[in-house]
C-alpha cells in the first residue's frame, strides 16, 4: 500500500512538473520574434544561372526534332495549297489520292507534334526538378544560418523586405548549394 502511494506522489509530481514547463514554453517562444522569409520559384526558375544553362541544354537537345517538325509543317502547307490551287483542274481519283497523302502526312505530323511536346514537357520537368532541389537545398541552408522560423515559396503578396529570392539566386550562381548527397537538416 505504502508502494502505491509513493507511485501515486510521483506520477503527481511529475504531472506538475511537465505541466508547469509547457506553460513557461510558450511565453518564451511568444517573447522571441518570429523571422519569416519568402521565395520566388518562378524567378529562380527563369534567372538563375543553372536554370538557365538547364533550358539550354533542353533546347539543344531537341532542336533537331523542332527543325524537322518545322519542314513537315512547310510540307503539310505546301500540300495544302496545292490541293487548293489544283483540285478543280485534277480528276477525282488524283484529288483523292492527294487528299488521302495530305491526310496521312497530317495525322503523322500531329502524332509527331504530340510526341515532341511530351517529351520535351517531360525533360524540362526533369531538369527544372534538379534546379529546384537545389534551390531547396539552398533555402533550407538560409533558414538554417539565419535562424529563419517559415520560409514560404510563392505567395500572393509577400513585403520586398522578406524576400530571399536573390540571395538563393546568388547562392545557385555562385554553386553555393549544399551537398546532393547530404540528406536535408530537418
Amino acid at each position: 500500500m505504502n508502494q502505491i502511494f509513493v507511485l501515486g506522489a510521483l506520477l503527481i509530481a511529475f504531472g506538475a512538473a511537465a505541466q508547469d514547463k509547457a506553460a513557461a514554453q510558450p511565453a518564451a517562444a511568444a517573447s522571441a520574434p518570429m523571422r519569416f522569409g519568402f521565395v520566388n520559384t518562378e524567378r529562380i526558375l527563369r534567372d538563375a544561372i543553372p536554370a538557365q544553362r538547364a533550358q539550354k541544354k533542353i533546347e539543344a537537345e531537341f532542336q533537331k526534332r523542332d527543325q524537322e517538325l518545322a519542314r513537315l509543317a512547310d510540307q503539310l502547307k505546301r500540300m495544302q495549297d496545292d490541293l487548293e490551287k489544283n483540285a478543280v483542274t485534277m480528276s477525282e481519283s488524283q484529288r483523292r489520292t492527294k487528299e488521302r497523302e495530305f491526310g496521312e502526312l497530317n495525322r503523322d505530323f500531329q502524332r509527331k507534334q504530340r510526341e515532341f511536346r511530351e517529351d520535351l514537357n517531360q525533360r524540362r520537368n526533369e531538369e527544372l526538378a534538379q534546379v529546384v532541389e537545389a534551390a531547396n537545398r539552398v533555402i533550407r541552408q538560409i533558414a538554417e544560418q539565419e535562424k529563419y522560423d517559415i520560409i514560404f515559396q510563392d505567395a500572393v503578396y509577400a513585403s520586398p523586405r522578406i524576400d530571399l529570392t536573390d540571395k538563393v539566386i546568388k547562392a545557385l550562381d555562385a554553386g553555393k548549394a549544399p551537398d546532393a548527397g547530404k540528406p536535408p537538416a530537418k
